[in-house]
């Protein structure tokens, strides 16, 4: 009973993260995009055309150009998949065309350059939301996927060559100029995009290779408080055994790692990696408040003095 209950609470917090992402993008369409005559990638795109050239609803527009790819994909990629998609399909034309109010109160920029800027910064906080809860929109995003499940091409690669379409349309309706902004726009929606799907706090994985590396991992997890990890590994040239110390960091606490490592061993090698997301203890659960202390690894007084000058200077 419990698990199911989970199960659904963690079901409603995820539409709730589509909903609100949904409702970030449209918002950005109605405030940004719109009123400056620019475009946006995917079905969203071809509505807003016709939105300037016939003054139709976007919102009823995207939903009915993805009619035709919501049942091509409940055919070709299944029923799960689809539900998903719809929910968020739905949910973002219904919360474009609500917030069409918010063509009056758009901000009056003097660079159309800002607007695209922005507009695509809003966009891609939406849309990020929306896929880091497992979520879609709908669009190009369906055809992109069912291209990648047959034909094994990059999903990317395809929407990409589809905006570029839109781009040109753009460009052949409305001039140079509004094409080349919504290059810009569609660029920041990516960038930001991927940035909250890998998450704007990025963490960092750090590699040491040491012979001191008990002295190391004791020195991070006592100054540090992060749990470190002994990797084996076997020089390839030497063919000596070596442990490697793994740890997980935030950006911060890097500069202090290095102290450590610096102070107990000047030649130590060590490699800084970018994790684009981290999920366990310590970083997306509590750590352990009551975890017995290691009785087997401790620092001898030199490698403690370095550690403390290291970090307090004295």
């Amino acid at each position: 009973m419990r698990i199911t209950s989970a199960i659904s609470a963690k079901q409603s917090l995820r539409y709730l993260g589509i909903f609100f992402g949904c409702m970030i993008a449209a918002c950005s369409i109605n405030i940004f995009v719109v009123p400056n005559r620019l475009l946006t990638g995917g079905a969203t795109g071809m509505a807003i055309i016709f939105h300037y050239l016939a003054d139709l609803p976007i919102g009823i527009q995207t939903l009915v150009y993805n009619i035709p790819l919501l049942i091509a994909s409940y055919r070709l990629m299944g029923r799960n998949y689809t539900i998903d998609v719809i929910i968020g399909t739905v949910v973002f034309s219904l919360c474009i065309d609500a917030t069409r109010f918010l063509n009056a109160y758009s901000p009056q920029l003097d660079e159309k350059l800002l607007a695209a800027i922005y507009g695509g910064v809003f966009n891609g906080i939406g849309y990020g939301i929306v896929f880091r809860m497992n979520g879609s929109t709908g669009g190009f995003d369906i055809i992109g996927a069912i291209i990648r499940k047959y034909y094994s091409m990059s999903m990317g690669s395809v929407i990409f060559a589809f905006n570029c379409v839109i781009v040109s349309i753009a460009g052949i309706l409305f001039g140079v100029t509004p094409a080349m902004l919504t290059l810009v726009c569609m660029y920041a929606t990516s960038l930001m995009t991927d940035k909250v799907i890998a998450g704007i706090n990025r963490r960092k994985a750090i590699l040491i290779i040491s012979e001191k590396h008990l002295e190391i991992a004791e020195g991070i997890m006592k100054e540090v408080g992060r749990g470190v990890t002994f990797l084996h590994g076997q020089g390839a040239y030497t063919g000596a055994e070596r442990n490697i110390v793994m740890v997980v960091v935030s950006l911060t606490q890097i500069a202090k790692i290095k102290l450590i490592v610096h102070a107990v061993d000047k030649r130590a090698f060590m490699v800084i990696i970018s994790a684009g997301e981290v999920m366990g203890r310590g970083f997306t659960k509590p750590t352990l408040t009551n975890r017995p202390e290691r009785t087997d690894i401790t620092l001898d007084t030199t490698a403690k003095q370095a550690i403390h000058k290291a970090l307090h200077g004295e």
